[in-house]
């Protein structure tokens, strides 16, 4: 009798592996022979420099089959407690429909695709783009939009470069309204050093103190106050200075657009249509601006052409601002825009439609203003005089006790200093919400009914001159797919336009999500994961706080360093933290002088836009025939640098996808003048 395999021999701890990449013995067998290689291994030794290998095993646990990853992640997202979160600060609770999960969040042919170089094969994909960018221009109340960016705190600073290269004022002076979410103003003070600005955070009845080349306000603010702006407005336009206004999408269905009070550039976040808050990310921001400032834009813009044929086509548009292209004299660093995420945005727009979004503005406002009047009967006193979502109350020496009753009633609320709270509710808001809050703010005996508050209250917490009178999103394709079916087929039309990994293989080398496994997207809209505010206290986040400890320290292992910092949403933002990193470095050294980077000229358009924004000055490097960096232009180079050398900035491997054999003496000459190497791989 033949002797049955055990069980160590079936298990089978790569099929992950082996299912995830695809090639099968055969397909690699003859992918070796058409190289003329006996072996994998001999590909190796032929293409990855001796000095360079790595000869002992990587310091990691053993692999897990999909099955047991899943079992350790769902292990994970049971540790974190998911709240009523009504922190705010840009972050709300949202529902994303069920069309739009299953057909889009879920589905590979939308979240495989490569990026849109290519237009002819991202046809689908850039309609929902341009749907996107019409829905900011509309409720903006601008002319011009990108496809969006990565956050609304970079997008923040993104406004702010914007102001420096258009506006006509000579003053380096920015100033940041004091009551702009905090996140955005720490992201926009560190961008401001690079760039060598001055920056003034202030009160926004300061301002006029101020010669400027540009201001940052807030509409509605962090604290919820929805102020006129066209006083400020004017008075920054007399200077020949810009107003860039972060603002609240939802909230511009019912308030006066931004770019109708004369704003310049408006910018936000998109989150709340329908993309949950993932704990911070990621979500797509919106970007907007007036057409004269056009090729001073940021990101990529999408735009109707027509084809050899006449037809009409989509296409990325002014290309000519990006760093593919001008590089370190590129408008932004940024190469490609949210697009899953800001799909999912605009197809959140396009089910519910404009008079959908407007009722659900118009009751997420509705409850607010129960909220408000119910809290106020019984003397708790609001400090915002107008609101849309938002509410700032000053409850005194009760602050410790409605944390504590809210917490017993599993609610976040937004705690600031002095006796102050903060509330936003959002679209996941309901009568139980704010009966709940009645509880938590007054006790037991309060007396406040939802209902009869509703019938009783007449106040509206939007100023009568801010209330919007414009037309929004009248696009045919915002009145068009209004019930699943409808919405369905619009979905698996734009899909079908698209070339993704459900179609076909994409022999193009990125760092986009087409090599995803469908293993790993399933915990994305798990709600653990999916429904946390970023700024809950920590012990309601103990599963990510696990998840994202373990990952650090399995990069240190795979990395050889001894930190990591997960906190850039691009490659392109790694490069910034990286080069900020060095620069600092430098300064803790009392070398801070040391500003040249060092750049081969094979690189990534994004490297020498990335040190230009981090104050370096850029010095290219020329590369040989085969791409690979010229050692003694390098030396020659750095040798002249000479104590203002910072860094080279090296990718490998390189981006003709070679190891290049000298990177150990490369780094060595950049090492031997004092400077450091910045590495990435293309």
């Amino acid at each position: 009798m033949s002797q049955l395999p055990s069980l160590s021999q079936l298990r089978d701890p790569n099929a992950f592996l082996r299912r995830h990449l695809g090639p099968d013995a055969a397909e690699q067998q003859a992918m070796l022979d058409s190289l003329g290689l006996g072996s994998r291994v001999e590909l190796i030794e032929q293409t990855v420099p001796p000095g360079i290998r790595l000869n002992r095993a990587l310091e990691l646990p053993p692999a897990l089959d999909e099955e047991a990853a899943l079992a350790k992640l769902r292990g994970y997202a049971e540790q974190n407690q998911v709240w009523t979160s009504l922190i705010g600060m840009g972050y709300h609770g949202t529902l994303t429909p069920a069309v739009i999960v299953r057909n889009v969040l879920e589905n590979p042919g939308w979240y495989t695709a490569y990026t849109p170089y290519q237009p002819e094969i991202a046809q689908g994909r850039l309609e929902a783009l341009l749907n996107f960018q019409q829905l900011t221009i509309d409720l903006t109340g601008l002319e011009l939009a990108n496809a969006s960016l990565l956050d609304e705190a970079t997008a923040a600073a993104e406004a702010m470069a914007l102001a420096k290269r258009v506006a006509k004022s000579k003053s380096n002076l920015f100033f940041v309204d004091e009551n702009c979410h905090p996140q955005t103003i720490s992201v926009v003070q560190t961008r401001a050093e690079g760039f060598g600005f001055e920056l003034i955070i202030d009160a926004v009845d300061n301002l006029k103190q101020h010669q400027v080349f540009g201001a940052l306000l807030q509409y509605p603010d962090t604290h919820g106050e929805i102020r006129d702006l066209r006083p400020l407005i004017d008075h920054l336009h007399a200077q020949q200075a810009l107003a860039c206004v972060a603002t609240d999408l939802l909230s511009l269905l019912l308030l006066t657009p931004p770019g109708e009070l004369g704003a310049d550039v408006v910018f936000g976040s998109s989150q709340r249509f329908g993309v949950p808050m993932g704990y911070g990310g990621p979500h797509a921001a919106f970007f907007a601006s007036r057409d004269e400032y056009k090729r001073a834009i940021p990101g990529r813009i999408i735009g109707v052409s027509k084809d050899a044929r006449g037809n009409t086509a989509l296409r990325m548009a002014l290309q000519t601002r990006e760093q593919h292209i001008r590089r370190e004299k590129a408008n932004s660093n940024i190469c490609t825009a949210q697009v899953l995420l800001a799909n999912i945005a605009s197809f959140y727009a396009v089910y519910h439609g404009p008079e959908g979004l407007k009722r659900i503005a118009q009751r997420v406002h509705r409850l607010t203003c129960i909220l408000a009047a119910g809290l106020e009967r019984h003397g708790i006193t609001r400090l915002n005089q107008h609101f849309f979502d938002t509410l700032t109350l000053d409850v005194g020496g009760t602050q410790t006790a409605i944390i504590e009753s809210a917490r017993a009633a599993q609610i976040n609320l937004r705690i600031l200093g002095r006796g102050q709270l903060g509330l936003s509710l959002d679209e996941t808001s309901d009568e139980t919400t704010v009966a709940k809050l009645f509880d938590v703010f007054l006790g037991a005996d309060h007396g406040m009914n939802v209902d009869e508050l509703d019938a009783e209250t007449l106040i509206c917490g939007i100023p009568e001159g801010l209330l919007r009178t414009s037309p929004y999103l009248r696009h045919p394709v915002f009145s068009a797919h209004h019930s699943e079916t409808e919405m369905l087929r619009y979905l698996k039309q734009l899909e079908n336009k698209d070339l993704a990994l459900n179609q076909s293989m994409i022999p193009l080398g990125s760092c986009t999500m087409k090599l995803n496994a469908t293993s790993e997207m399933i915990p994305i809209t798990w709600p653990q994961f999916a429904n946390l505010h970023p700024f809950v206290p920590k012990e309601q986040a103990v599963g990510y706080s696990l998840m994202i400890e373990e990952l650090e320290r399995w990069l240190c292992a795979i990395t050889g360093f001894d930190a990591i910092c997960m906190q850039p949403n691009s490659g392109a933002q790694g490069e910034y933290a990286g080069l900020l990193a060095i620069r600092k470095y430098h300064e803790s050294r009392h070398q801070g002088a040391r500003d040249i980077c060092l750049i081969p000229s094979s690189a990534h358009g994004t490297n020498p836009a990335s040190a230009q924004m981090a104050g370096m000055r850029v010095v290219i490097v020329e590369c040989d025939e085969a791409g690979n960096v010229d050692l003694d232009d390098l030396k020659e180079k750095a040798t002249d640098a000479g104590d203002k050398l910072a860094c080279l900035m090296a990718t490998y491997p390189s981006t003709h996808g070679v190891y290049e054999e000298g990177i150990s003496e490369i780094c060595e000459v950049i090492h031997s003048h004092g400077g450091q190497v910045y590495m990435d791989g293309a």
